[in-house]
This record gives structure tokens, C-alpha cells and sequence, in this order.
């Protein structure tokens, strides 16, 4: 019974999204990939809504509920809570209702209110966890834009394919629906997006550090003022021109690559480089990609705890190197529906970590092939620490820390660790209060 109710919720949502798309004719930003989606998304936003009515999904809302709710209004984090496929008791399921009739009546108001006040870009994400769901959100909104993050080695949700080739060709479903027209946005640095360029009949635009790239990232840094992280640092190069950019508060080359995506859109809507590097230091990524947020006894912490692939959490191992501290603490969880790289992928990250870090935290079944990696690559024992769950690390994660730490916390979302960031974490009256003196 259940089940029928959310096919039946899904099908609604889906033709009024259709139609919706239908009638007003907006374009449509589509973003996929295996890491990096949210972050595009959000910095594609900040350049494009300089001069355009846009509408993005304030979250990672890219699946067959989510997806479509974008198309039809605008929808708060109190909301967006709301949208889960259990049923919550007492006062909840009642709020969950009226939501859901609140959805219903924004749409059919969308449907038939004035083109004037619906949006002129949609910027979509387009997130795949199984053969044949890139067709369903395809069937809802094709774009004229593609943007395609990254793929990686050993990318998130390959599990649910037979390999890596397979769950390419699934993404690369977005670009082969592109109009001849169109422009696909290719990440230069990923040979598996790369290839793309053959499945695709519009015209592409390439961005990365490599020195091919058409909008290409030069000079990186990830800055320090003092013995603080500050931010990033970087020059985005286009046909001959550059110009610097800056992003505080937010860190690793993830972040320029998603800059550097969202300055291909706009130089595709024709805006110039050094309006682009203006809007873009509006961009400030969603809360859990890697954000600098101040912790407890004096520590820093870099929340990267939305989500984890071996791409990513590499590259988030690399940037804690890199950056100025006392002493670093990683805290990684399980990186889940990677299938059979599981063991590989999770061991990597133990040699990784073990060159990089002074004190490591595992938390669940499959990161403890992290912790073992780690002692065998040369750590010593007692500076790792295992535990099966977010609620059982949490207290002693609070209990290491010392000031002047800088902390990772990073694992998949189902890991809940963003309740170990609220633990340690400074409580956020207190840190404004600090950051004002």
C-alpha cells in the first residue's frame, strides 16, 4: 500500500513538472556526475542570477521526488525536511500533509499563473543511482546545457552497475540529450567525462587545471591569514584572457573546479570573465562540503560530512595536507555503494592517511579497513581510534580534540556524521560572536 502511494506521489509530481516545463519553456541547466554536483550547481547559480530569474534546488533534491519539486516551486530547509518515504507519527505526519498540499497547490498555481513569474533558467541536478534513472529525469526536463562534474576511478553508486564504463554511459545519457544546439560543459580532467565529447552532437566547453582546458584554473592556493585557513585562491584563463579569484571560507580544489564550471555557463550566456569572478564571491557552498566552521577548545573544523566517494574524500585528504595546523585530525566514515572496490577504496584511503594526518578516527565496519591500512602504512596505534557508529564516536571524538586542531569529518551521508559535527562544533551564537571581535 505504501509503495503504491509513492509511485502514485511520483507520477503526480512528474506530469506536473512536465507540463509545468511545458508551458513556460525555461532553459534548463542540467549537472551530473559522481562528486561535485551540489557545489556546481550552487556557483553556476551565483553567476547566472546576476542578471537572470533563476531557480535552483537549495539541496541535493536530484532524484524522482526532489527533481521535480525544483521544477515546481521554491521550497525551505524546514520543508524540504518533510520529503522522506516514512511516515513520521503525531504532529509530523499532520505537517507532512499539509506540505504535500501545499506542493500540489504551488504547482497547479505554477501551471496556469503567469509565464512572467515563473523563472527563466532551471539549474538541475541530475542524480542517478541505478540503470535507467537518468531516462526518468530526462523524460521530465531535457536540458540545453550539460555539465558534467566528474566521474572518477572508483565513482559513487557503481555498485548498483556492472562497472565503472556502465555507470559512465548512464551519466552520459545527459549529454547525448543535449539539442544540437546546446553546449555540453566537460570536466578536461577526467578522461572518462572527456570521452563524452564523442556522444554528444552539441558543442562543448571544457574546464579544469589541465592545459588544454578552454576555461582553464591556474595558480591555485589554498590560502592561510596567519595560522588560519582562509580560503582558496585561483586565475581562471578563457581564450587568451584571465582574471584572479578568491573564495573564502571554503577550501580544496573541488571548489575551483566548481568555479570553473559555472564560469563556463556564463561565458555561454556571453558574460565577461571579470563579471564572472564578481558574482562568484557570492558563491558559498551548501553546510558539509567542505566548509571551515569554528569547533570546540579553540579548533577548526573542515565539514565535509554530506557525502563521501573515493574521489572525494582523496582530494579532502589532500587539502587537510596542505593547510597550516598544530596538529590534524581526520574523522572518515564508510564510503558506501561502491560494490566490490569497497576494500580497495577504503584501504587507499588508510595509506592516504596515514602520510597526512596525526590522529585518525574511523567510524563503521568498512572504515576499519582505513584504521588497519593506516597502522600497517607506519601510524602508530595510539593515535587510531574505530568505532562502529556516529553516536558511539561522537563523545570521544569531543574528548581528543586540542586547541589549535584542525579537524576533517567526512564519510557517506548515511553515516550521520553530521552529528558528530554538531558535537564539536562551536555553537553558532558563539562562533559569530568570535568571528566579531
Amino acid at each position: 500500500m505504501k509503495y503504491r502511494l509513492i509511485k502514485t506521489l511520483q507520477y503526480i509530481l512528474r506530469l506536473l513538472a512536465v507540463f509545468i516545463i511545458w508551458r513556460h519553456r525555461p532553459g534548463i541547466i542540467g549537472i551530473t556526475g559522481s562528486v561535485g554536483k551540489t557545489s556546481t550547481k550552487q556557483a553556476t547559480a551565483a553567476v547566472l542570477a546576476v542578471d537572470r530569474k533563476i531557480r535552483y534546488a537549495p539541496s541535493s533534491h536530484n532524484n524522482e521526488i526532489g527533481f521535480p519539486l525544483a521544477v515546481i516551486g521554491e521550497w525551505s530547509k524546514k520543508d524540504l525536511k518533510l520529503v522522506s518515504n516514512t511516515e513520521p507519527p503525531g504532529i509530523k505526519k499532520i505537517l507532512k500533509f499539509f506540505f504535500w498540499l501545499k506542493v500540489f497547490t504551488t504547482g497547479i498555481f505554477a501551471l496556469f499563473g503567469s509565464k512572467s513569474k515563473y523563472p527563466e533558467l532551471l539549474i538541475l541536478e541530475y542524480g542517478i543511482q541505478e540503470p535507467g534513472d537518468m531516462k526518468k529525469l530526462l523524460n521530465i526536463a531535457k536540458p540545453n546545457i550539460g555539465i558534467i562534474t566528474a566521474i572518477g576511478e572508483i565513482p559513487v553508486h557503481v555498485e548498483f552497475f556492472t562497472g565503472v564504463d556502465a555507470l559512465a554511459r548512464e551519466k552520459s545519457r545527459l549529454v547525448e540529450f543535449l539539442p544540437a544546439a546546446g553546449f555540453a560543459v566537460l570536466n578536461y580532467d577526467d578522461d572518462t567525462v572527456m570521452r563524452m565529447k564523442d556522444r554528444t552532437r552539441a558543442r562543448t566547453i571544457s574546464y579544469g587545471f589541465g592545459e588544454g582546458a578552454d576555461v582553464r584554473i591556474t595558480n591555485f592556493e589554498n590560502r592561510s591569514e596567519g595560522s588560519r585557513p582562509a580560503g582558496i585562491a585561483f586565475k581562471l584563463e578563457y581564450a587568451g584572457s584571465f582574471v584572479p579569484v578568491r573564495l573564502d571560507e571554503v577550501f580544496g580544489k573541488a571548489q575551483a573546479y566548481a568555479a570553473a564550471a559555472a564560469a563556463a555557463a556564463g561565458l555561454i550566456f556571453g558574460i565577461n570573465l571579470i563579471k564572472i569572478a564578481e558574482s562568484l564571491k557570492k558563491y558559498r557552498p551548501i553546510e558539509g562540503r567542505m566548509t571551515l566552521i569554528e569547533g570546540i577548545k579553540e579548533t577548526l573544523i573542515i565539514d565535509d560530512s554530506y557525502n563521501a566517494a573515493p574521489l572525494s574524500m582523496h582530494a579532502a585528504l589532500d587539502t587537510l595536507r596542505l593547510l597550516k595546523a598544530k596538529r590534524k585530525v581526520a574523522v572518515l566514515g564508510d564510503m558506501l555503494e561502491i560494490g566490490k572496490f569497497t576494500l580497495e577504496a577504503h584501504e587507499e584511503m588508510g595509506r592516504i592517511a596515514a602520510k597526512t594526518v596525526n590522529v585518525l578516527v574511523t567510524v563503521g565496519g568498512r572504515a576499519k579497513f582505513i584504521a588497519e591500512t593506516a597502522r600497517k602504512s607506519g601510524m602508530q596505534k595510539r593515535n587510531i581510534f574505530s568505532f562502529e557508529t556516529a553516536e558511539e564516536a561522537k563523545m570521544p571524538v569531543q574528548d581528543l580534540l586540542k586547541k589549535g586542531d584542525l579537524v576533517l569529518v567526512k564519510a557517506s551521508h548515511a553515516m550521520g556524521f553530521q552529528d558528530i559535527v554538531e558535537e564539536i562544533r562551536l555553537p553558532k551564537e558563539m562562533a559569530h560572536a568570535k568571528n566579531q571581535i
